[in-house]
């Protein structure tokens, strides 16, 4: 089914034929980060990439986060510590990005956590087909130990990120795409470098 050709499926339509001319065939991993309203735009990103004939799903590091307790250990939540310790990158390694790049049979989960119930959710695993793609959307998705794990990004530039994590990281020097989707009717896209 062909989507209108609003402004903002236009724009995601370029996103999503720049990535197809990156990587032309196999598992292809996707981050959507910004510091808040991240998962609208990667919803209608995956919605473009269906559009586009490929097998499209979607996770949120938002449900790989860890337990209130394990992130209070050592005290209140700072900026920092959130920065540091609020999500469990492993888990995310170990149950959705490693197996997603493996293909084949190899199932795959998109969510381990629930923050409101501050509880492990049960296992709900899924699987794709060899030629499919992951959108993964949320905060802090271009530190330095997870940006190899994409094969491109998108860095919503209108979304005010935590002063550590652009001091650490640099997130607009290593996004592939600059998106200011501060009017989400008519996301802009930005040339590398330029600021919101």
């Amino acid at each position: 089914m062909m989507l209108p050709p609003t402004p903002r499926v236009l724009v995601l339509r370029e996103i999503v034929a720049e990535v197809r001319a990156l990587t032309p065939g196999g598992r292809v991993v996707v981050a959507v980060d910004g510091g808040g309203g991240t998962s609208g735009f990667a919803d209608d990103l995956a919605v473009v990439f269906r559009e586009s004939g490929l097998d499209a799903h979607r996770a949120s590091v938002g449900d790989f986060h860890r337990s209130r307790a394990e992130r209070t250990l050592f005290g209140p939540e700072t900026p920092e510590r959130f920065y540091r310790d609020a999500f469990d990158y492993s888990t995310l390694q170990r149950v959705l990005i490693d197996p997603f790049r493996m293909a084949g049979s190899a199932g795959f989960q998109t969510r381990a956590f629930d923050e409101v119930r501050d509880a492990p959710v049960v296992a709900r695993w899924e699987t794709a087909g060899p030629d499919a793609v992951l959108v993964i959307d949320g905060e802090f998705l271009l530190r330095p130990e997870l940006r190899r794990e994409w094969n491109a990004s998108v860095l919503l530039v209108n979304t005010p990120e935590r002063a550590v994590y652009e001091e650490d990281a640099r997130p607009r020097d290593f996004a592939t795409f600059l998106v200011d989707d501060s009017d989400p009717l008519a996301p802009v896209r930005l040339p590398r470098g330029e600021q919101a």
